[in-house]
C-alpha cells in the first residue's frame, strides 16, 4: 500500500498478497515446505535467482505480510520477523557485530537484554558498556573506534526513561555505528524511531502488536541492505516467527492504534491518581509533568503509553503487600496485554542482574510495574487500593 495513507489503514491492510482464492482475511500458510515446478526452479529459489517460498523457516507467505505491514507501519524498507523479542536482539547483534566489536547500550533496559549484552556476547568477544539512558555525555565518553551499536530502549523497562533518539543517532553516526531503538513500549502508533534517527527499530511482537498475550513473536526493522546479515542469520540458524504466530498478530495490528490510545488514557488517568496516594513515594510515567524527561517525551511520543512504575513506601514487604492483594490484575510480567498486569522487577524481570546493576539503574525493591489494560481505570484502582490503603 502506499506509504502516504494514515497509519489506521495500513495497520488493517497493509502486505496482503491474496492467493488464487481471492481471499478476504489474510490466509495462514501452515506448511514447513514449498513444491517447486522444476529442479530449476527449486535451484533458483535457494539462489535467490528467483523471488518465492522456499522453507518456512526463513520464507513464508503468512509471515511476510505481517514484516510487511510492520515495515509499513515504522515507514522501514524491510523487517525480519522472529520468534520472540529477545530472538530479534539476539538476530540483530548477530547480523550486525564480530568478535572485537564494541557496544555502547542503556543501563535501563530489560534485564535479560542485559544478561544478553553482558553474558552471552562477551563470551564470544563483543564488550558492552553501559550508560545512563539519559545523559548524553556518558554515551559519547564511551564510543571506542571499535563501536560498531548503540542500544537503546525509549521508553525504558521499568522506569519509563526516555532516551533523545535524535541525538543518540547523531553519536552513533558520527562514530560510523549504528543506532538501535526497541520500540516496544511505544509501537509505531505512538513513536516512529527511524523517523527520528535511529537506523534499527526492535519489537518483541509479543506485546502490544499482538496485544492479548497470546503468542510470542518479535521483528527487526530498517534498511533493506542493513538488514541483510539479520537476515542471514535467521535462515541460518532458524529463530523463526510460526505462520501460526504471525496470522495471530496480524491480527492484533488491525486494533493497534485504538488499544494503544485507549489504554494510554486510562494509564495517564491511573498516573494522577497514583501521584495523589499518601502509600506512593513516587510515579514514573512520561505524560506526567513530574517525569523528568517530559519534554523530550511528548516531542517524541504522541502519549506516555500504557506503562508506568511507582515506588511503594516500605519497601520490598510493602510492594509485595500491594501485589499479593490484587484481586482483579493479573500478577505476570507480561505487559501490552489488554488484561492489566502487575509485576515486581527487582524479583522477576530484573531478578537475574547483580544488585548493582539494578540500583544503577533506579530499581529498587519497593519498585512495582503496571501494564495497564482495557478495564476501567475505577476498578484498577480500587483493587490498587487494597495495598495501598
Amino acid at each position: 500500500m502506499n506509504d502516504s495513507f494514515e497509519l489506521d489503514p495500513l495497520a488493517v491492510r497493509a502486505g496482503i498478497e491474496r492467493s488464487q482464492f481471492n481471499e478476504h482475511a489474510e490466509a495462514l500458510y501452515l506448511t514447513s515446505s514449498f513444491v517447486f515446478d522444476s529442479a530449476a526452479q527449486a535451484a533458483a529459489r535457494f539462489s535467490g535467482a528467483e523471488p518465492g517460498n522456499v522453507y518456512s523457516r526463513f520464507t513464508n507467505p503468512t509471515v511476510h505480510v505481517f514484516e510487511q505491514r510492520l515495515a509499513a507501519l515504522e515507514g522501514a524498507q524491510r523487517c525480519v520477523a522472529t520468534a520472540s523479542g529477545m530472538s530479534a536482539i539476539l538476530a540483530t547483534v548477530m547480523g550486525l557485530l564480530s568478535a572485537g566489536d564494541h557496544v555502547v547500550a542503556s543501563r535501563s533496559i530489560f534485564g535479560t537484554t542485559v544478561q544478553l549484552f553482558t553474558k552471552i556476547l562477551a563470551r564470544f568477544g563483543v564488550e558492552t558498556t553501559l550508560v545512563s539512558p539519559t545523559c548524553l555525555e556518558e554515551w559519547r565518553a564511551a564510543v571506542r573506534p571499535e563501536t560498531k551499536l548503540l542500544f537503546a530502549e525509549t521508553p525504558s523497562n521499568p522506569l519509563t526513561e526516555v532516551c533523545d533518539i535524535a541525538a543518540l543517532g547523531a553519536i552513533a553516526h558520527e562514530a560510523e555505528a549504528k543506532l538501535a531503538v526497541d520500540n516496544c513500549f511505544c509501537t509505531p502508533m505512538l513513536q516512529r524511531p527511524l523517523e527520528l534517527g535511529a537506523d534499527i527499530v526492535i519489537h518483541s511482537a509479543t506485546k502490544y502488536l499482538d496485544g492479548q498475550g497470546r503468542v510470542l513473536g518479535g521483528a527487526v526493522l530498517g534498511d533493506t541492505q542493513l538488514l541483510e546479515g539479520v537476515y542471514g542469520f535467521l535462515r541460518t540458524a532458524g529463530p523463526t516467527l510460526s505462520a501460526f504466530n504471525a496470522w495471530v498478530i496480524l491480527k492484533g495490528l488491525e486494533t493497534l492504534k485504538i488499544r494503544m490510545e485507549a489504554q494510554s488514557q486510562r494509564t495517564l488517568a491511573l498516573a494522577h491518581w497514583l501521584e495523589a496516594q499518601p502509600a506512593v513515594a513516587r510515579v514514573y510515567y512520561p505524560e506526567l509533568p513530574s517525569h523528568p524527561q517530559h519534554a523530550l517525551a511528548m516531542r517524541q511520543q504522541k502519549s506516555g503509553g500504557a506503562i508506568l512504575a511507582f515506588d511503594v513506601k516500605g519497601g520490598k514487604e510493602a510492594a509485595w503487600r500491594v501485589v499479593d492483594k490484587t484481586r482483579l490484575l493479573s500478577i505476570t510480567a507480561n505487559l501490552g496485554d489488554t488484561k492489566t498486569t502487575i509485576t515486581h522487577p527487582a524479583t522477576t524481570t530484573h531478578s537475574r542482574v547483580t544488585a548493582e546493576q539494578r540500583a544503577a539503574a533506579g530499581i529498587g525493591d519497593g519498585l512495582l510495574r503496571v501494564a495497564v489494560g482495557l478495564e476501567a481505570v475505577t476498578d484498577i484502582q480500587a483493587d490498587l487500593s487494597r495495598g495501598l490503603g
